[in-house]
Protein backbone atom coordinates (compact mmCIF):
# COMPACT_ATOMS: atom_id res chain seq x y z
CA UNK A 1 0.00 0.00 0.00
CA UNK A 2 1.14 3.39 -0.56
CA UNK A 3 1.09 6.22 1.56
CA UNK A 4 -2.08 7.93 1.70
CA UNK A 5 -1.02 11.16 0.72
CA UNK A 6 -4.87 12.53 0.50
CA UNK A 7 -4.55 12.91 4.33
CA UNK A 8 -4.21 16.77 4.90
CA UNK A 9 -0.50 17.89 5.53
CA UNK A 10 0.97 13.95 5.16
CA UNK A 11 4.14 13.12 6.11
CA UNK A 12 6.17 10.43 6.49
CA UNK A 13 9.32 10.08 8.56
CA UNK A 14 10.47 6.50 8.49
CA UNK A 15 9.31 3.12 8.19
CA UNK A 16 7.58 3.45 11.19
CA UNK A 17 6.21 6.78 11.87
CA UNK A 18 3.80 9.06 9.94
CA UNK A 19 2.49 12.23 10.62
CA UNK A 20 -0.65 14.49 9.40
CA UNK A 21 -3.58 17.22 9.97
CA UNK A 22 -7.34 15.29 11.03
CA UNK A 23 -7.41 12.17 8.94
CA UNK A 24 -11.09 11.74 7.90
CA UNK A 25 -13.62 8.68 8.99
CA UNK A 26 -13.23 7.26 5.95
CA UNK A 27 -9.02 7.64 5.86
CA UNK A 28 -8.74 5.95 8.76
CA UNK A 29 -8.87 2.28 7.16
CA UNK A 30 -5.56 3.17 5.02
CA UNK A 31 -3.95 3.93 8.55
CA UNK A 32 -4.30 0.74 9.39
CA UNK A 33 -3.78 -0.68 5.73
CA UNK A 34 -0.38 0.89 6.36
CA UNK A 35 0.68 -1.33 9.51
CA UNK A 36 -0.17 1.53 11.50
CA UNK A 37 -0.68 -0.04 15.29
CA UNK A 38 -1.52 3.45 17.72
CA UNK A 39 -2.82 6.94 16.89
CA UNK A 40 -1.19 9.48 18.97
CA UNK A 41 -3.72 12.64 18.54
CA UNK A 42 -2.33 16.01 19.91
CA UNK A 43 -5.34 18.17 18.99
CA UNK A 44 -8.48 19.37 21.02
CA UNK A 45 -11.77 16.86 20.78
CA UNK A 46 -13.57 19.90 20.76
CA UNK A 47 -12.61 21.24 17.69
CA UNK A 48 -14.80 21.29 14.65
CA UNK A 49 -12.96 19.27 12.46
CA UNK A 50 -11.94 16.61 15.30
CA UNK A 51 -13.59 13.19 14.52
CA UNK A 52 -16.80 12.43 17.06
CA UNK A 53 -14.94 9.66 18.71
CA UNK A 54 -12.10 8.90 17.22
CA UNK A 55 -10.89 6.34 20.07
CA UNK A 56 -13.70 4.20 18.98
CA UNK A 57 -13.33 4.38 15.59
CA UNK A 58 -9.83 3.50 16.15
CA UNK A 59 -10.26 0.86 18.05
CA UNK A 60 -12.82 -0.53 15.92
CA UNK A 61 -10.09 -1.32 12.94
CA UNK A 62 -7.68 -2.59 15.70
CA UNK A 63 -5.85 0.06 16.30
CA UNK A 64 -4.88 1.55 19.81
CA UNK A 65 -5.52 5.37 20.65
CA UNK A 66 -3.97 8.34 22.54
CA UNK A 67 -5.08 11.50 22.96
CA UNK A 68 -3.04 14.25 24.35
CA UNK A 69 -5.03 17.46 24.31
CA UNK A 70 -2.28 20.38 23.74
CA UNK A 71 -3.78 23.59 23.67
CA UNK A 72 -2.27 25.64 20.22
CA UNK A 73 -1.96 28.46 22.18
CA UNK A 74 -0.45 27.04 25.59
CA UNK A 75 1.79 23.78 24.55
CA UNK A 76 3.97 22.98 27.68
CA UNK A 77 6.28 20.86 28.67
CA UNK A 78 4.09 18.55 30.78
CA UNK A 79 2.47 17.89 27.05
CA UNK A 80 5.29 17.42 25.61
CA UNK A 81 6.48 14.65 28.58
CA UNK A 82 3.46 12.84 28.37
CA UNK A 83 3.84 13.14 24.48
CA UNK A 84 7.63 11.74 25.40
CA UNK A 85 6.29 8.85 27.87
CA UNK A 86 3.34 8.11 24.99
CA UNK A 87 6.39 7.33 22.65
CA UNK A 88 8.48 5.44 24.67
CA UNK A 89 5.32 2.88 25.85
CA UNK A 90 4.40 2.36 22.15
CA UNK A 91 8.34 1.60 21.11
CA UNK A 92 8.73 -0.48 18.20
CA UNK A 93 5.11 0.11 16.80
CA UNK A 94 4.00 1.29 13.38
CA UNK A 95 2.49 4.91 14.72
CA UNK A 96 0.87 7.91 12.97
CA UNK A 97 0.82 11.41 14.91
CA UNK A 98 -1.83 13.51 13.94
CA UNK A 99 -3.31 17.01 14.63
CA UNK A 100 -5.49 19.44 13.32
CA UNK A 101 -3.00 20.34 10.16
CA UNK A 102 0.22 18.74 11.47
CA UNK A 103 1.56 21.62 13.43
CA UNK A 104 1.70 20.59 16.90
CA UNK A 105 2.79 17.69 15.67
CA UNK A 106 5.43 18.69 13.78
CA UNK A 107 6.65 20.98 16.66
CA UNK A 108 6.68 17.96 18.99
CA UNK A 109 8.38 15.61 16.67
CA UNK A 110 11.36 17.92 16.26
CA UNK A 111 11.99 18.02 20.14
CA UNK A 112 11.26 14.14 20.11
CA UNK A 113 13.80 13.62 17.41
CA UNK A 114 16.29 16.14 18.45
CA UNK A 115 16.52 15.66 22.35
CA UNK A 116 14.94 12.10 22.73
CA UNK A 117 16.97 10.01 19.32
CA UNK A 118 19.87 12.35 19.57
CA UNK A 119 18.99 13.43 15.84
CA UNK A 120 21.06 15.97 13.89
CA UNK A 121 19.09 19.65 14.62
CA UNK A 122 19.49 20.73 10.98
CA UNK A 123 17.44 17.35 10.21
CA UNK A 124 15.36 17.43 12.51
CA UNK A 125 13.76 21.05 11.86
CA UNK A 126 14.01 20.11 8.44
CA UNK A 127 10.94 17.72 8.52
CA UNK A 128 8.99 20.36 10.59
CA UNK A 129 10.14 23.30 8.40
CA UNK A 130 7.79 21.06 5.36
CA UNK A 131 5.02 22.03 7.50
CA UNK A 132 5.39 25.15 9.22
CA UNK A 133 8.26 27.94 10.98
CA UNK A 134 7.02 28.13 14.42
CA UNK A 135 6.21 31.87 15.92
CA UNK A 136 5.20 33.01 19.05
CA UNK A 137 4.63 30.47 22.17
CA UNK A 138 5.84 27.54 19.37
CA UNK A 139 8.78 29.16 18.68
CA UNK A 140 9.64 29.49 22.43
CA UNK A 141 8.12 25.52 22.70
CA UNK A 142 10.60 24.43 19.97
CA UNK A 143 13.52 26.21 21.23
CA UNK A 144 12.82 24.45 25.09
CA UNK A 145 15.89 21.70 26.34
Amino acid sequence: MTDPEDISHWLRLDARLTTSGQPSEAQLPALKALGVETIINLALHSHERALPDEAASAAALGMAYIHIPVPFDAPDNGHFNAFCAAMAAISGQTVHVHCIVNMRVSAFLYRYRRDVLGMDEVLARAAMEQVWSPEGVWAGFVAER
